[in-house]
């Protein structure tokens, strides 16, 4: 499920497909379809390239193709960099979509698409209210002292000129030992944090649940390409004097402006591998935006691909996203490695589907939740959050903002 929400134009379109067609997971080194492995040393991107076919569906933005997932993982493979971290999610999965439901939030209208043929199926009746969730203890990767230290080796860094800011990022994880439905967990975050890139993505042994607020890239069938980083934070507030005036000084923070011009000029270098010389642009920079719980500074770049290359091209040109990994970005990466406590997983990977016409979306894997299912019916839930680090950064308010977006999440389990 693709599930849009909040007010930005981007919560326009939601998609469910509620049984892809085939689906492809490489975990650990392992390719399976559909449950089988597959020989190994194949190429995963080529079979995903394959699942493609050319079709069309009038007046809707996605004609059905592949809906699926790139971890940081997958993204560090295409950098060439190892991790000292093992992770347990997997680092890609793709699902063929050709029987789906599409729903224009903007015009109240629903369809049923289906390639096959297949019939409608039946809707069932959903219920407003949710039900409340467990009282949950998340345990951090990486304790208050300790990632504060992390913070202030990578200043230390930044001053000797390694690099010029790296997103520095934390896990937290909880353990349910009852047995407990994601779909239940995901309807409470859609409930509480609507987002224009929300999803809820499973299969048998794992599932995705985000409440993303951030475009990665997006492709048009014409070869369009758009993405929108997000760096820049500040509170929002109910009182319309005071929310102003959190968006306004955001406007003039010199830090965070900073830091989203160099990851905007990151991203202008990422997309211009495979976009035509002279196409690439930025229509916004530095827009402040408003969002459910906070402001964001949000930039615009734009470019045109080539017509030798093609979305999948774009995307490993392009991952993982820059807006959480800093710059020089392979140098940035390597340094995350080493400070950070885990491995991130999902987390700071993207969401994307692409059409059968070759057109595309995508998200950046934030404000979001992993979910790793025990056979004794409990499980392991995962958030992450964390934030840019650049030579004006104080430690101790690096700490209390990455805090401040994950309790977004981890207060979906207190017992208010």
């Amino acid at each position: 499920m693709l599930d849009s929400g909040g007010e930005s134009p981007e919560g326009r379109w939601s998609w469910l497909c509620p049984r892809p067609a085939s689906t492809l997971v490489l975990r650990q080194g392992v390719l399976k379809r559909d449950g089988v492995a597959i020989a190994q040393g194949t190429d995963v991107w080529s079979c995903i390239r394959a699942m493609l076919r050319p079709r069309s569906a009038e007046d809707l933005p996605f004609p059905g193709g592949v809906i699926g997932l790139a971890s940081y993982e997958a993204g560090m493979r295409l950098e060439r960099i190892a991790s000292r971290h093992m992770s347990d999610e997997p680092e890609l999965i793709a699902m063929l979509c050709d029987d789906f439901f599409a729903f224009d939030r903007q015009e109240k209208r629903l369809w049923w698409v289906s390639h096959s043929a297949a019939p409608v199926p039946e809707i069932p009746v959903v219920l407003d209210d949710v039900s409340a969730l467990p009282s949950l203890t998340f345990t951090p990767d990486l304790q208050r002292e300790a990632w504060i230290a992390a913070v202030k080796e990578t200043i230390r860094r930044i001053g000797e000129g390694e690099i010029f800011q790296a997103n520095l990022t934390a896990r937290f994880s909880a353990f349910l030992s009852e047995h407990s439905d994601p779909a239940v967990i995901w309807r409470k975050l859609r409930q509480t944090s609507p987002a224009p890139f929300g999803a809820f993505l499973k299969i048998p042994d794992f599932s995705l649940l985000s409440a993303s607020v951030e475009r990665f890239i997006a492709l048009t069938a014409a070869g369009y390409v758009s993405t929108r980083p997000i760096k820049g934070t500040a509170p929002i507030s109910d009182d319309p004097d005071e929310d102003r005036s959190y968006a306004d000084g955001l406007k003039k923070d010199e830090k965070e402006y900073a830091e989203n011009l160099m990851i905007t000029d990151l991203m202008r270098n990422d997309i211009g591998r495979v976009c035509l010389p002279g196409s690439v642009t930025v229509p916004q920079l530095c827009g402040v935006e408003r969002f459910a719980h906070v402001h964001h500074l949000v930039s615009e770049i734009t470019g045109q691909l080539r017509n030798d290359v093609d979305a999948f091209d774009l995307l490993r040109a392009t991952l993982p996203p820059g807006s959480v990994t800093g710059a020089p970005k392979h140098r940035a990466m390597q340094m995350i490695d080493a400070l950070e406590g885990s491995a991130r997983g999902v987390y700071c990977g993207s969401l994307f589907r692409i059409g059968h016409d070759g057109s595309m979306d995508s998200s950046v894997i934030i404000r979001s939740m992993s979910w790793l299912p025990e056979k004794t019916g409990g499980g392991t839930l995962r958030i992450g959050a964390g934030g840019g680090i650049t030579w004006p950064s104080i430690p101790e308010k690096e700490y209390d903002e990455m805090c401040l977006k994950a309790e977004a999440l981890i207060g979906l389990f207190s017992e208010e």
